[in-house]
């Protein structure tokens, strides 16, 4: 498989060694700085390539990650689908499908993606889900002033944008999905999307990106906002993934408003279950050195906000199939990996539960019945003082935060506490 899209230089980590390989990558907006985007090996040997350049300051990235053809540099590409469907992840999470009448789940993302819809239709008629277009009002697609002039095209973005209304439908079958494009990857512009969602009636925001590196919520954006203000949405759950760095922090979900949604490998198993999770060694976690603890993290041995809440699937090597044609020769079925999909799961599941409005801050849910969730206890992102924060283990650890879904009961506890977090 080759893409149309511009040649740049790729680092290559695996197995701790650093190549630098040729590929074909997404450019973001020549005005915005685009570094190399890379490819990574996955926990067990997968190798991916990331479908987002690093970002320049003051700008996000796509968080989503697509397994390569084993020993190339090619994206593997099938005529029928690979990696997790919507039947897998509904059996591993016990999520109750049949609910999410009313509720409408928004994707945040930047640039646009011309075959989303299209796409989507595709992925949701290979697994027998029902039809949501734009023509039966389930899908809705508008830019960040709530318009139809869509921004400019990216491959990359355009490959995030599928991943997510994919994962949106395989969580949520009944749920509506407003996709809302930025203008580029600015944070100025992704924060007016998320306002946009919000005003649009989201029932939970997904936002799968971020940067490499943590920020104050009280940083200002050249408009002269406050970066934290348009992730607090009183009422609506805000998810964010957590990065696919190991150990280490990303925006938004370092913010105190957000959901922040880390990464596990899940693999089927012989147990009650039928399926096992482990934390993904590249998802991120950590401590924030500038947001305050919310009050529902009270508990947990942070001097501020730490992040993950919770988590789901991201490892590639236990990725789930996407169906992507925009920017790729010749297009269609994917694997993708990264907290890209995680995020998108959890906020369709605040969907499922259809609540999130009966508290201020949906996160708090979580923290009121942890034993709703599939507690994960192994597996680690990486080495740090604080064991918690790198190894997961019983209760509350940074990789995975309180575990993943077990139906929807977590989600819906009742009303917790209302007022700032």
């Amino acid at each position: 498989m080759t893409s149309s899209i511009s040649i740049g230089r790729l680092i290559a980590l695996i197995a701790g060694v650093s190549l630098i390989l040729p590929l074909a990558v997404s450019q973001a907006s020549a005005s915005v700085p685009s570094p190399a985007a890379s490819t990574t090996s996955g926990s067990v040997g997968a190798s991916v390539i990331r479908a987002c350049p690093r970002p320049g300051p003051g700008h996000a990235a796509c968080l989503a990650q697509v397994v390569l053809e084993p020993g190339t540099s090619q994206l593997l590409t099938t005529a029928t689908p690979l990696g997790y469907g919507p039947a897998d992840l509904q059996s591993a999470y016990q999520l109750p499908v049949g609910r999410g009448e009313g509720q409408t789940v928004a994707v945040v993302a930047a640039f646009d993606n011309p075959n989303a819809e299209a796409d989507l239709t595709r992925y949701r008629a290979t697994y027998g889900l029902p039809r949501c277009t734009t023509a039966n009002g389930c899908f809705t697609k508008i830019n960040q002033r709530g318009g139809t002039r869509y921004p400019p095209a990216d491959a990359g973005w355009a490959a995030e944008i599928s991943l997510d209304l994919d994962m949106v439908s395989a969580a949520c079958p009944n749920c509506h999905i407003l996709l809302v494009e930025a203008d580029d990857n600015s944070f100025e512009n992704l924060a007016r999307a998320v306002d946009q969602a919000a005003a649009n009636g989201a029932t939970a925001i997904s936002n799968s990106y971020g940067t490499f590196g943590d920020i104050a919520d009280t940083e200002p954006l050249p408009d002269g906002t406050r970066i934290g203000d348009h992730y607090n949405h009183p009422g609506i759950a805000v998810t964010a993934s957590s990065g696919d760095s190991g150990y280490g922090l990303s925006y938004p979900a370092s913010s105190r408003y957000t959901i922040a949604v880390g990464g596990t490998s899940l693999s089927t198993a012989d147990n009650a279950r039928g399926w096992t999770e482990s934390a993904w060694r590249y998802g991120g976690s950590g401590c924030s050195t500038y947001n305050a603890k919310p009050a529902w993290q009270a508990g947990i041995r942070c001097h501020e906000r730490a992040v993950t809440d919770i988590s789901a699937v991201a490892d590639p090597n236990t990725g789930v199939a996407v169906y992507n044609t925009y920017g790729v020769i010749p297009g269609g079925w994917y694997i993708f990996g990264g907290t890209s999909v995680s995020s998108p799961i959890i906020a369709a599941v605040y969907g499922l539960a259809g609540n999130a409005s009966s508290v201020d801050y949906p996160a708090s849910l979580l923290y009121a019945h942890p034993d709703r969730l599939h507690d994960v206890t192994r597996g680690g992102n990486g080495f740090c003082t604080r064991r918690y924060l790198c190894i997961a283990g019983p209760g509350y650890d940074g990789p995975t935060g309180l575990g993943t879904p077990r139906g929807a009961r977590a989600f819906k506890a009742g009303r917790i506490r209302s007022g700032a977090p």
